[in-house]
């Protein structure tokens, strides 16, 4: 079956802002979930535990895989460039690099503002205030403990139309005080997921030209980074870092509400968010590639979908025969991992409905259901569209998951499949 390794860099560029986007609207379903047992101060509470649980480690993870280790701004704004919080466009970073320790950033567009501002201004100062100026510190401390991120201004927007959105400053303070993690991230560093080793393109496909693009992100830091700039070898492993980013935020988000809520609302919650998140994933990924809606488009869509990746944790394997699409999880860190903070934990229970749901999203005749297993398999299903089946409505947790603007923003960069949301 097509793997990251067979694109070549022009699709593996729309791939990456897809698996890019997917990673950060996991988050707005997960906080719908949440307010059904929580108020908003409680919601604010788990975003904030999520994020310095998570954005630290994969912020290192990143500096090691594209090779740009250091202490200044720079690194923390190349971070920024390659995190889920910030996908390309629909958080549509900009940056000013003034010196090793100082610069600026700013938002010409922030879908999650989009989001917010019809909520009313107290969701809107949560978001702004109470949730990014300890996440922001969190993510730049991982580069830099001294490194603090200050604003110069964000919402509520005054105007009402204010542009652009939010400009921070970000400065290196020797002398000011040293940033502490949170402690749920320690946590979440214990996870396989955590160090997890991706897989890497051995060679690329067409040839020498394919060559082309950085070999990683050592050089210094370009303004308008796009993942075009990358080489092929170099997005392949990009991609795999956005999925493990993804794995791990939502490990500190199941964390955090299983401290605040319970084990069995976690447990409830997250075959949901899988159902919801992934569904419009797997939607939005028949738009980008231009999958058909066939049961080859749907193996496709399965062997591309960020959820299922990297194989080296989950050993995800997609196989197509005979009209019938055997989706199977072989002997893997996932399975080690010896709690509930994933979603692998819910196979062979609730999460195989929200598998169910997610190719139904793709296709509404569409089914995925469990089989025996054979061989290294631990779980094994068979995906299959029935013609004659009566076409399923879509699920309400997708429902859920479109409010977000996300949901139909289409990408300037590479081919410009799906209509711009209204900014």
């Amino acid at each position: 079956m097509i793997s990251l390794a067979d694109l070549d860099r022009p699709t593996l560029a729309v791939l990456g802002r897809e698996w890019l986007l997917h990673g950060h609207l996991q988050d707005r379903l997960g906080m719908a979930l949440v307010m059904e047992h929580a108020d908003r101060e409680l919601m604010q509470q788990v975003a904030i535990e999520e994020w310095m649980a998570a954005s630290p480690i994969y912020s290192l993870r990143m500096q090691r895989a594209l090779n740009f280790p250091g202490h200044g701004v720079d690194t923390i704004f190349k971070n920024l460039q390659l995190d889920i919080g910030a996908p390309h466009e629909f958080m549509d970073f900009r940056f000013q690099l003034d010196d090793a320790d100082h610069g600026e950033f700013w938002l010409d567009h922030c879908g999650a503002l989009m989001d917010v501002e019809p909520m009313g201004e107290e969701f809107v100062h949560g978001m702004c205030h109470t949730i990014e100026d300890p996440t922001f510190d969190a993510t730049a401390a991982a580069t830099n403990p001294h490194a603090q991120v200050r604003p110069v201004h964000r919402p509520p927007r005054r105007p009402a139309d204010r542009t652009p959105h939010c400009r921070w400053r970000v400065d290196i303070v020797p002398d000011g005080p040293a940033a502490q993690p949170h402690a749920n991230q320690r946590l979440v560093e214990a996870s396989q997921i955590a160090t997890i080793a991706v897989e890497r393109s051995a060679s690329a496909p067409g040839g020498s030209s394919e060559d082309a693009g950085l070999a990683d992100y050592s050089g210094e830091f370009a303004p308008d980074f796009r993942l075009e700039l990358l080489s092929q070898q170099a997005l392949v492993v990009a991609l795999q870092e956005f999925a493990v980013q993804s794995h791990l935020l939502l490990r500190g988000f199941l964390l955090s509400v299983t401290q605040h809520l319970g084990a069995d609302v976690a447990s409830a919650a997250m075959p949901r968010l899988v159902a919801g998140w992934s569904g419009l994933t797997a939607q939005r990924l028949r738009a980008a590639l231009e999958l058909p809606a066939t049961i080859d488009g749907l193996a496709t869509m399965l062997a591309l979908h960020p959820l299922l990746a990297p194989k080296a944790y989950l050993g995800t394997e997609v196989n197509s025969a005979d009209g019938v699409v055997r989706l199977s999880f072989t002997d893997c860190p996932a399975a080690e991992e010896g709690d509930a903070l994933t979603w692998f934990s819910g196979l062979g229970g609730g999460v195989d409905a929200a598998l169910d749901a997610m190719v139904a999203a793709f296709h509404p005749q569409a089914r995925c259901e469990p089989v025996a297993t054979g061989g290294r398999e631990r779980f094994a299903y068979e995906v299959t569209i029935d013609a004659a089946a009566s076409p399923r409505t879509e699920s309400g947790e997708l429902a859920v998951a479109k409010i977000s603007t996300g949901a139909g923003f289409g990408f300037r960069d590479g081919r410009r499949l799906l209509p711009l949301s209204p900014a």
